[in-house]
């Protein structure tokens, strides 16, 4: 079971590549992705001990020097997180859709845990900056209140940094609004 995951965001494709074999070497890490965004952008996600993911994050952020963006260890990962990057969840039923949109692709991922650990609601996407100019953006769902509490901690945590573009909580969206979304 994932516990421990670091994320770190770069503005170069090379150093990227450089970081993400930095990351690796350092401590005994799980490489989960490691790839190229728009607008050139380069991500890495990994997992592993806390103790390791740190030094790996460590490693990776001095091989990438000032190419660095963001980066970020989140112990005890909430689960979605994982499960909402890979994949965009259909919703069930639900009163309300949430979503935060930021400069970050890492803000996305913190944020996104924030806001799950934070209410029960449901991710049903962490979008990480393809296609979308470098930006991110999280979609959540549930009871109104719930998402709003949600949104309101997840964007507190990316704005630790001004890196939130903007939010919106929207009671009973319509259906087709989720279509769109997925």
């Amino acid at each position: 079971m994932m516990e421990t995951i670091g994320f770190l965001e770069l503005n170069s494709i090379a150093k990227g590549v450089e970081a993400a074999d930095a990351i690796l070497k350092a401590a005994e890490v799980e490489l989960l992705f490691a790839k190229a965004t728009c607008p050139g952008k380069y991500t890495v996600l990994f997992t592993g001990e806390v103790a390791a993911v740190t030094a790996s994050l460590q490693a990776g952020e001095a091989a990438a020097g000032h190419h660095a963006i963001d980066s970020v260890v989140i112990p005890r990962v909430h689960p979605q997180v994982i499960q909402a990057i890979n994949l965009a969840t259909a919703p069930g039923e639900v009163n309300a859709v949430g979503v935060m949109e930021f400069f970050s692709i890492t803000a996305a991922v913190y944020a996104a845990d924030a806001a799950v650990k934070a209410a029960e609601v449901t991710l049903m996407d962490v979008r990480l900056g393809t296609g979308i100019g470098g930006k991110s953006f999280v979609v959540l769902t549930g009871e109104v209140a719930a998402v709003a509490e949600s949104v309101r901690c997840g964007v507190a945590t990316g704005s630790e940094k001004g890196l939130v573009v903007t939010s919106v909580v929207i009671p009973n969206p319509r259906p087709e609004i989720f279509e769109a979304l997925l």
